[in-house]
Formats: structure tokens, C-alpha cells, sequence
């Protein structure tokens, strides 16, 4: 066969998830589609995957894309004549502590307001379903009859085919050399065997992805590392139909293979592999075994189940796997790239994945964006540095053993850091405080106080640093306190057409007067938040965006994709240029009147405002405005002032109460007073409307993205969905997100976000509701609402305006 020279679509990469995307694009009805495989198909780390396929993700769009997977694996042999392994045979999770067992109970109740089948049960009904295990150190477990396994070569070798019946053309043993641009723009592909022209190009190489991004200049963050599982030969207990089983506190997983058993695991300290690149003939190939390194695993696996003491060992499998530096596989068109998309680094979840990423990336290709929410797994959640080969090297250490580390709710990576620091971060370290890392940005949580233990004892419940949290929330809420906020972004457009382009593509009026401060969302043409962000006017022809930590290569992608190719309009990402230090509280306008001569006055210095003004011996923009629900000033300041003007403000307000507060405090105060949070309650596939938030759209204005699906929403009546605030009747437990809330007993939403309302003395949270005939206020009132957490139900309060009312400084009846 000849290779074409022009293809609509070009795929570099024949696993499975690159096969997956052919299949997914005929399927919409693009059938000029050229996928290229270096070696054979499925050759690089398709075909080693163990073929595990549980759906349960924390997010649920996570959830959807693989439990379309199963969908998908067990009806594509009647499709393509060619099976595929798929088995529907459920699978156990065990846990050996009472950690663990709250854990499970936890996801379980997650599960079922994701809409999973699912069921908790002890450890005699678990060893039960699994014959072979010892179940002595059991103390329960969780069984999901909807989850299975598959063969990952016949499986990729079924999807192919789909795709080649629909008009893909496939090549195997072809080198793709380069990538070809123009103008911003992937054009193709450069092979040993000649060029190709297209319009699209999918980069789908597996632990290549990194490398033939490196072709164009794009980031694929991953990196490789061994992943290694055995074989055994027949056992007496082990029968086809029997489950897959994870025990996470041994870091291992079994499935049935032949009558005997696969066992492998994700060890706490990975080995990275590939250092110095990878062989680009590394196809259908193992690394050497590695004994040493499986130790843990083995040891955790005889415990399990004593009889392989006695197994044939038939096959020590180490295949090499790649690992991003989150755990989420990466997925989406290329900030930097126009045309360019990525479906790579699928940390050893390619099989359960591959089915829904591959359908997900398809429609985004068609439809020139995602049809719903990917946040978790976006390409643009990264950022440059992210792609560090040292950096990735000692982070996929860690992250191939987050599968089976306890997901504590506020777990914090370790590796890698500290990377990003503010210009505060000594003096704040000096003070005890204790840093999360966002964005690459080490960020103050808490501070324990000098010389205190900053380290977190991680619980699901409420943990070691409450106190000091709720020493910050009430200085906030009494006197004053400072927060390092430096690591939001900041982004400053600029040009004789800013502000109209601007208008465009906020939802709300941001052509205000200079000085003025506007609070807005990006909405997609869903209508759907794309971001939520603060616009500050500075003058007729400048603008400064003050957005969240992890979205200035979001915020920063969207609005240049989305910008009139002609207009005088140009936009630079300044967050490292400004520190931001926020000073909140009731006495914060007293504090700043001591370091500066503006007129800080309610008449001279109103909400929503922004002015320059001196501080110190220094000036910065002091922008009125709050998200904790208090009297304060957001100072944007130049980084090389940032620590004179700190130490100054502390200088001054000893007398105050003034103190250092972290985000866990913020947390807690936004929740207490209902305010959103991007990527938990405001997502693209949540509405302004639903979100609560139609304050931040200019209703009045004729134009701008999402208007027109926002309108068809509102003539419909109240909200099939809703952002609704909840607080917990009982005092003592804690809400940390991800719990499902009950109405009547019946699951009709979960929390986006939890936290301890320290001003209110209970747990508060935000969740989506969903109500087919709407959600409105007699929907809450007249049931009985209750939060899930780890299978027990705490009465609930539903309020569709904030608990919280700080003129009062008490909740509301």
C-alpha cells in the first residue's frame, strides 16, 4: 500500500488508545483518517497491560468515560467479528485498616451518587467471592459487579478494525521524523517514508508522546517507569469467572489467567525507566526482571493468598509504562499548537481508559472542543516546567504508587518541591507554616506557629491543624490577617481593541471606567464555565486578569484562540512579575491606613475597585475586593517590593491581632459564605444559572460566548441543576468534597467542595443537586436532606443564600 500524502487526520501511534481515537473519528463520520505505528500494533506498552477495568474515578465525567469502556468492550465483537477478552467479571477492593474501610465506605457512597453499582461488604462475603484469599486481617471490603477485564492486544486489534471499516488507512512499521507547521499550525507529518499533509494531527505515541512532542515544541508531561506483574501457573480456588482483587494496603492486584493468577502491584517508590531516552525499536519488549524491586510486592502477595508460596511462577512480566506527574493521563489540543492534540500517559489505566479518552478526544477534534468536562485529565492543566526531564524523573516516583496510597482528601505530592516560591516564602517557612504545592507554587496551607510540627497527620476526619485554622478564621473574621496569594495568575491584555475583544469573550460588562474591578466568568457555547476570573481596568487600553493558580495556561489558551485575528488585542502572562499579599478582615482598613496616604474611605475607595496607590516606600494596585467574605484589599504588587511592604504591614499592626493565615482558612470562609471555586463548582459543564452566579453575566449586552445558550437556559424556568450550600446539623464531623447528598434517602447530588465552617461551628459544603422538574426553594424546603459520609447519613441544612452573615458575625436560623 502507498503511503497517502494528504489525510484529514494523521494519528502517530497504533496502542490502544490511538486505535481507539481511529475508531471513535469514523465512527462521527471522518473517514479520511491515517493512523502510522512505528513497529506492529499494540507493540510498545499496549500489550503488557495487566487488562484491569474498574470504572470508580473521584470525578464523575472520569467515571462516565470508562463505564462507556465497558459498554463499548462488550459489544465490539458483535461489531467487528473479533473478540476481544472482555469479561464482566466484577471486582473486590479489600482493606487490612479501619483507615482503609473508611476509605472504601467513602468511595462507595461516591459511587452510588455516580450512579455505580456497588456494595459494601464484610470480609467473610468478600473471601466468598475470592476462594484463595486469606481473609484473617480483613476488615471489610467493596464489591463492584459492573467492573472486568480484557485482552489489551485483541482488544486494540478490535478497535482497529472498526476504524478500518469505516475508511481508516493503517501503517505499521513507519517512522514518523518530524512534525510539520506553519503559522502556529500543525500541517503533518515528516516520516522515513515520506510526508504527509493534514489537517489534524493526534499524538497517541505512548511513552513517545514526550519525545515526538519535543518535534514541534510541545509539552507532553511523562515520563517512563517499570511496572512489573507475574504469572502463575494453575491453582486449586482459581476459576475463570473469578473477580478482579485489589488489596491497596499491599500495593497489589490479582485477576484470573488460565486457572492461575496475575499479580502485580504499584509499589510506593517507583523505578524510572528511560532516562536517556527510549529506543524507538523497543516493540513487544520487557526490561530484565527485577526481584528486588517486586520484594514488597510479593511479600504483600503471599500474605493475601499463602498458596502461591507453592505456584508455578510461569512469566515475570517488567514492561515499561509511562506516568504523568499528577496520575491523570493527559488529553487535548496543545496550548501551543493549533491542530495539535495529545491522548498519552495513561499510568497503567490505558485499558479501562481507552474506550472513553478515545471517544472524548474524537469529539473534541470534531468539534473543535470537549463536549464536557476534562479538566481532570486536560493537557492545559500543565504548564512548561512541568515538563522538566529531572523534575519528571523524581516525581513519577511517587505518582505510580498514588494507585494504591491511601487518597487522603487534602493530600499533598512530596516530590519535586519545593519548585515555584513567592518572594514571602522564607519569612512564612520562618513562621511554621505548613505548604501545598499548586501549580508548581509552594502556597502556605497553615501555619502551626515556630517550632510546632507543620507536617499534616492526614484523617478523614478532622485533623491535626484544626486549631490553628481556627485561630486564622477568627482573626479574619475579628481583627486582620495576611495571605500570600502571589501564585494566582496574572495576565495582562493590552491594545486599542482589548476592550472590546474582552467583552466578547466575558459574560459580563467589563467595558467599565478605568478603576473599576469586574468579577466575571469564560463560558463556552454550552455555557458552561471555562473559567471564573477578576478583570482590573487600568486604563482605556490595559487590563489585568487575576485568575486561579492552576488556570493561566487555560485562561491564557482560551482567550487567544478566541480573539479576532485582526484585532489590536495581545496578551502576556505576568503572574511571576507581581506578588499578590491579601489583607482581610474587619480591621484591614485600619492596618493599610498606617502604610498609606489614600483616602481608603466606603465614598473614596468603593467595592469593585482597583487604584494605585504608595505603600511604604513602595506603590501597588490595591484592588477592594473579597473570598472570605470580609472587609479587604487584594495588593498586586511588584515582586521586589513584596517582602519591604510585608514586613512593614507587620511592623504596624502588632496591635491589631494582625496574623498569617493559609488557604485552609480561605477554604473554610468561602464555603461558610457560599462562594465558588473553578474546576469544583464552576466547571464547563456548569452553567452560570446553575452555578448561582447570574449576577456575573451583562444580561443587556448583545454579544458575547455562551449568550445564546444561556438564554435558551433561562426561558426554560428554574434549573434542573443547582449549586446548593449545605451545613451539617451535628458539630462534630467533617466535609472534605466528593460526598453524596441524599434527599428523602435517595442520592440527587454530591458536594463539589466541604470544609469545617469554623465561624458557623459545624461542617459546610457546596454541592450539585439535580431535580428533573428543577430545583428551587420549595425543593429544599420540603425535604429531608442528608450528607453521606462513609456510609453514614448526618442530617443536613439546604440554603440557597450564604449560612454565613458577616455583618452579624452569626449564622443564620
Amino acid at each position: 500500500m502507498s503511503l497517502p500524502s494528504h489525510a484529514r487526520v494523521v494519528i502517530v501511534g497504533g496502542g490502544i488508545i490511538g486505535c481507539s481515537v481511529a475508531y471513535h473519528l469514523t465512527k462521527l463520520g471522518w473517514k479520511d483518517v491515517v493512523l502510522l505505528e512505528q513497529g506492529r500494533l499494540s507493540g510498545g506498552t499496549t500489550w503488557h497491560a495487566a487488562g484491569l477495568v474498574g470504572q470508580l474515578r473521584s470525578h464523575s465525567n472520569m467515571t462516565g468515560l470508562i463505564r462507556y469502556s465497558t459498554e463499548l468492550y462488550a459489544g465490539l465483537e458483535a461489531e467487528t467479528g473479533l473478540a476481544t477478552g472482555w469479561k464482566n467479571c466484577g471486582s473486590l477492593s479489600v482493606a487490612r485498616t479501619d483507615a482503609r474501610m473508611t476509605q472504601l465506605r467513602r468511595t462507595a457512597a461516591a459511587a452510588r451518587a455516580q450512579g455505580v453499582e456497588v456494595e459494601v461488604i464484610s470480609s467473610s462475603e468478600a473471601g466468598a467471592l475470592w476462594p484463595v484469599m486469606d481473609i484473617a486481617d480483613i476488615k471489610g471490603a467493596v464489591w463492584l459487579p459492573g467492573d472486568g477485564k480484557a485482552n489489551p492486544t485483541d482488544l486494540t486489534q478490535s478497535l482497529v478494525k472498526g476504524a478500518r471499516n469505516r475508511g481508516a488507512c493503517v501503517v505499521e512499521k513507519i517512522r514518523v521524523t518530524g512534525i510539520s507547521t506553519k503559522d502556529g499550525r500543525a500541517t503533518g507529518v515528516q516520516t522515513d517514508q515520506g510526508n504527509i499533509a493534514a489537517e489534524i494531527v493526534v499524538n497517541c505515541a505512548g511513552q513517545w508522546a514526550r519525545q515526538v512532542g519535543q518535534m514541534c515544541g510541545v509539552s507532553v508531561p511523562l515520563h517512563s517507569a517499570e511496572h512489573m506483574y507475574i504469572v502463575t501457573g494453575q491453582i486449586d480456588g482459581v476459576h475463570p469467572d473469578l473477580p478482579v482483587m485489589r488489596d491497596p494496603d499491599g500495593y497489589i492486584y490479582f485477576k484470573e489467567e488460565v486457572g492461575g493468577l496475575v499479580m502485580g502491584g504499584f509499589e510506593p517508590e517507583a523505578k524510572p525507566w528511560g532516562m536517556n531516552g527510549i529506543p524507538d525499536n523497543f516493540e513487544f519488549s520487557l526490561l530484565p526482571d527485577d526481584w528486588d524491586q517486586f520484594e514488597i510486592l510479593m511479600e504483600n502477595a503471599l500474605i493475601r493468598v499463602p498458596r502461591l508460596a507453592d505456584a508455578e511462577i510461569k512469566a515475570f512480566y517488567n514492561g515499561p509504562e509511562s506516568f504523568t506527574p499528577d496520575n491523570n493521563f493527559i488529553l487535548g489540543e496543545a496550548p501551543e499548537l493549533r491542530n495539535f492534540f495529545v491522548g498519552a500517559g495513561f499510568n497503567s489505566m490505558g485499558i479501562a481508559s481507552a474506550g472513553g479518552a478515545g471517544r472524548a478526544l474524537a469529539e473534541w477534534i470534531v468539534n473543535r472542543s470537549p463536549t464536557l468536562d476534562l479538566w481532570p485529565v486536560d493537557i492545559r492543566r500543565f504548564a512548561r516546567f512541568n515538563n522538566n526531564s529531572a523534575w519528571l524523573h523524581d516525581r513519577v516516583k511517587e505518582t505510580l504508587g498514588l494507585h494504591y496510597a491511601m487518597p487522603w482528601p487534602n493530600r499533598e505530592l512530596d516530590t519535586g518541591r519545593p519548585l515555584r516560591r513567592s518572594a514571602l516564602y522564607d519569612r512564612l517557612a520562618a513562621k511554621g507554616a505548613s505548604f501545598g504545592s499548586k501549580m508548581g507554587w509552594e502556597r502556605a496551607n497553615f501555619f502551626a506557629g515556630p517550632g510546632h510540627h507543620s507536617a499534616i497527620d492526614y484523617a478523614f476526619g478532622r485533623q491535626n491543624w484544626d486549631a490553628a485554622v481556627a485561630r486564622e478564621v477568627k482573626a479574619t473574621r475579628e481583627g486582620v490577617a495576611i495571605f500570600d496569594q502571589s501564585s494566582f495568575g496574572k495576565l495582562l491584555v493590552q491594545g486599542r481593541d482589548a476592550a472590546r475583544e474582552l467583552n466578547r469573550i466575558c459574560a459580563a460588562n467589563i467595558d467599565v471606567l478605568p478603576g473599576r474591578t469586574v468579577y466575571t466568568a469564560m463560558l463556552n457555547e454550552r455555557g458552561g464555565f471555562e473559567s471564573d476570573l477578576t478583570v482590573l481596568r487600568l486604563a482605556q487600553d490595559r487590563f489585568l486578569l487575576i485568575t486561579g493558580s492552576a488556570q493561566p495556561v487555560r485562561d491564557m489558551d482560551w482567550i487567544s484562540r478566541n480573539l479576532d485575528a485582526t484585532a489590536h488585542a495581545f496578551i502576556t502572562d505576568v503572574t511571576s512579575a507581581y506578588a499578590v499579599i491579601a489583607v482581610m478582615g474587619p480591621q484591614s482598613r485600619a492596618l493599610l491606613a498606617r502604610i498609606t496616604p489614600a483616602d481608603l474611605s466606603n465614598d473614596a475607595f468603593p467595592f469593585s475597585t482597583v487604584q494605585e496607590i504608595d505603600l511604604g516606600h513602595g506603590t501597588g494596585l490595591a484592588n477592594r475586593i473579597t473570598y472570605v467574605g470580609e472587609l479587604g484589599w487584594e495588593l498586586v504588587i511588584p515582586t521586589d517590593m513584596a517582602v519591604s511592604i510585608y514586613d512593614l504591614l507587620h511592623q504596624c499592626g502588632s496591635d491589631l491581632g494582625l496574623v498569617d493565615a493559609g488557604y485552609y482558612a480561605i477554604d473554610s470562609m468561602r464555603l461558610e459564605k457560599g462562594y465558588r471555586a473553578w474546576s469544583r463548582e464552576l466547571t464547563p459543564d456548569i452553567s452560570p444559572l446553575e452555578a448561582g452566579l447570574g449576577f456575573a453575566v451583562g444580561w443587556k449586552k448583545t454579544a458575547f460566548l455562551g449568550r445564546e445558550a444561556l438564554l435558551s437556559t433561562k426561558a426554560c424556568g428554574p434549573p434542573t441543576r443547582r449549586i446548593i450550600q449545605f451545613t451539617l446539623e451535628n458539630d462534630t464531623p467533617m466535609l472534605w468534597g466528593g460526598e453524596a447528598v441524599l434527599r428523602d434517602g435517595k442520592p440527587v447530588g454530591e458536594l463539589r467542595s466541604g470544609f469545617y465552617g469554623y465561624s458557623l461551628g459545624r461542617a459546610v459544603g457546596l454541592g450539585l443537586v439535580t431535580n428533573e422538574t428543577g430545583v428551587d426553594i420549595d425543593f429544599l424546603q420540603s425535604g429531608l436532606w442528608e450528607i453521606d459520609i462513609a456510609g453514614e447519613h448526618f442530617a443536613a441544612r439546604a440554603h440557597l443564600e450564604s449560612a454565613f452573615d458577616p455583618l452579624s458575625q452569626k449564622p443564620k436560623a
